[in-house]
């Protein structure tokens, strides 16, 4: 376990929190007070020791071209994405390239939101299995390839995630493909670090901050 990178009483306190997860005991108020007690330069490590991760994950051969290689989003900005989206327990949170299920995770965890992940390379969607198994969390499952063609699947999704995944055509076929869906409620696609392509169907919300911009659909209006 990675508690090490932390002090011994936060360690201490993602170790209680890891504990009443895998008991079904989990409580997202608490959850929340319990992170946020945490300094911010130490969330990311405190996270990490709830979720048992302690590995560095080199890309493998199944990363296509114009993908973008596994970089872990913050924590902090992961509270904001969950804030300003207003992200709840009836929402379907897709997290598209989703590496070991780290941001999915931690919403389901603040919100009760259910969670998709779509990711291409095995190795990362094993040990997002791994992670859900090891705290027994039934809803965020791990679907494993090509989100660029995954996306459209995704119809029970209401907030898509984006930590830049890819860019160019492949993020314009994932926008081609999610507007059918926006026909049908209204989605929030939440970009961390990704300009998004002008879509008609698209509007950003005024107070979005350079790293997180968080778009609304128009399109069931």
């Amino acid at each position: 376990m990675p508690s090490g990178r932390v002090e011994e009483h936060h360690s201490k306190s993602a170790e209680r929190a890891r504990w009443s997860i895998e008991r079904g005991l989990h409580d997202p108020s608490a959850f929340r007070a319990a992170l946020l007690s945490v300094p911010p330069a130490d969330r990311d490590a405190w996270l990490d020791v709830v979720l048992g991760l302690d590995a560095l994950y080199d890309d493998g051969p199944e990363l296509p071209p114009g993908g973008v290689p596994y970089l872990p989003c913050p924590v902090d900005v992961l509270l904001r994405m969950v804030d300003e989206a207003a992200v709840g327990p009836t929402d379907v949170f897709i997290d598209v390239g989703s590496g070991p299920g780290r941001a999915a995770v931690l919403v389901h965890l603040l919100t009760g939101a259910a969670t998709i992940g779509l990711e291409v390379q095995s190795a990362l969607v094993f040990a997002a299995r791994e992670v859900a198994s090891r705290l027994h969390l039934a809803h965020v499952p791990r679907i494993q390839g090509d989100a660029a063609e995954l996306a459209a699947f995704m119809t029970i999704g209401s907030v898509f995630f984006l930590y830049c995944p890819f860019s160019g055509p492949r993020l314009a076929k994932v926008l081609d493909d999610i507007e059918p869906i926006a026909r049908t409620r209204m989605l929030r696609i939440c970009c961390v670090d990704l300009p998004l392509p002008a879509r008609p169907w698209l509007t950003p919300e005024p107070a979005g901050s350079g790293d997180l911009v968080i778009y609304r659909s128009t399109l069931h209006l």
